[in-house]
């Protein structure tokens, strides 16, 4: 059967360049309002927001989406705690823009204490303080910019892969306040070049590793569905011999009479951490690297669902063979059933989603 035709892309419209510098002043002026107002009244504003703008009528389908992937992910919640976290993602995602306007006043040497709990760190500081080549993995969950402020503050300058703005007066503030907290952010288009000297170094690089990697990326399973990752973590790992690290921060409620807002409160933990060792014998040491990290990303999410930005399209792409309506592939499968956590019962539920996904792509071909 034939691969159904691709829907042309549509050209993300760019702001015109006379625009930036009044944009970028309002984006100024827009943090400067956050700190004023402080963490609580915020933190609370933004997430009133963020839950009202969820169910706005111009935003339905990006809450179906929500919806549906929480369905997937969560099949014994009943439809009222779907619709429920599907809200809470956008209550989530509100508040993380008053607490990156926060972050850079809050989290210093002598005060991130108050706002940060180092939980289990085990298999993190032994690599990172004996400098080996160390890769620091997270995803859309919790609030990755307190977890990449907090290792640079512990004394590790980790680098960080990020997509640059188009508006560059805002792309050079947002560097430039990591920056004064030893984050390093990487330009994702000219990483190629630079991340191979960094890590010969024993210089930590971060990666939020769950986005999707296109139709040509690496498929393995994400709560029971293939999802595309990019190759580059698992080959780095292979070339330089490096550590992964898969770690999270939680946001956490504050502590009776601490006098810490409950918004602004998270907890470290390291999910986990594995090096060569345990890829050494695998017959597809990307492969295993990959679905790896990929397990530790959900168990993230399942710590705290309401934290996880569900209407990401992390599914879009799909297969070779879902797209050209094939069975599912033997080796894949196999590679699947090999995985030391994978249970039959979960290998089965992945190749049935596969298939209801394959006649998806074939229903909107027609």
């Amino acid at each position: 059967m034939s691969e159904p035709p691709r829907r042309n892309k549509r050209k993300k419209k760019k702001l015109p360049a006379w625009t930036h510098g009044a944009v970028y002043a309002g984006v100024r002026a827009g943090a400067a309002a956050i700190n004023i107002a402080g963490v609580g009244p915020s933190t609370r504003g933004l997430a009133s927001f963020g839950g009202a703008f969820a169910s706005m009528p111009f935003n339905r389908k990006r809450l179906e989406r929500a919806k549906e992937n929480l369905s997937w992910c969560f099949p014994e919640w009943d439809a009222a705690r779907v619709h429920r976290y599907s809200i809470e993602a956008y209550r989530h995602l509100f508040s993380l823009g008053a607490e990156v306007a926060l972050a850079p006043r809050l989290l210093t040497e002598d005060g991130y204490a108050a706002h940060i709990e180092l939980g289990e760190l085990e298999g993190a500081l032994k690599p990172l303080l004996e400098g080996e080549p160390t890769l620091l993995l997270t995803g859309h969950c919790g609030n990755w910019e307190m977890l990449g402020y907090t290792v640079a503050l512990l004394g590790f300058p980790v680098h960080a892969l990020y997509r640059p703005m188009d508006m560059k007066p805002v792309d050079t503030w947002v560097r430039e306040t990591r920056g004064r907290r030893g984050m390093v952010l990487v330009d994702k288009f000219g990483a190629a070049r630079v991340l191979p000297a960094l890590m010969e170094r024993g210089v930590p690089l971060g990666f939020i590793a769950d986005q999707n990697g296109g139709d040509k990326g690496l498929f393995v399973p994400f709560f029971d569905r293939l999802a595309s990752s990019y190759k580059t973590i698992g080959l780095m790992a292979i070339q330089f011999g490096a550590r992964i690290v898969c770690s999270q921060a939680r946001r956490l409620g504050g502590l009776p009479g601490d006098g810490v807002p409950a918004s602004f409160r998270y907890r470290i933990d390291v999910v986990d951490s594995f090096g060569p060792d345990s890829w050494a014998g695998e017959p597809d040491p990307v492969f295993y690297i990959t679905a790896r990290y990929r397990r530790a990303l959900e168990e993230m999410v399942r710590r705290a669902p309401e934290q996880y930005l569900w209407m990401h399209r992390y599914w879009k792409s799909r297969p070779g063979h879902e797209r050209k309506g094939r069975p599912f592939p033997d080796k894949l499968r196999e590679k699947i059933e090999a995985l030391p956590w994978m249970t039959g019962d979960r290998v089965e539920r992945i190749v049935e989603r596969s298939a209801v996904d394959a006649a998806l792509l074939t229903e909107r071909a027609r």
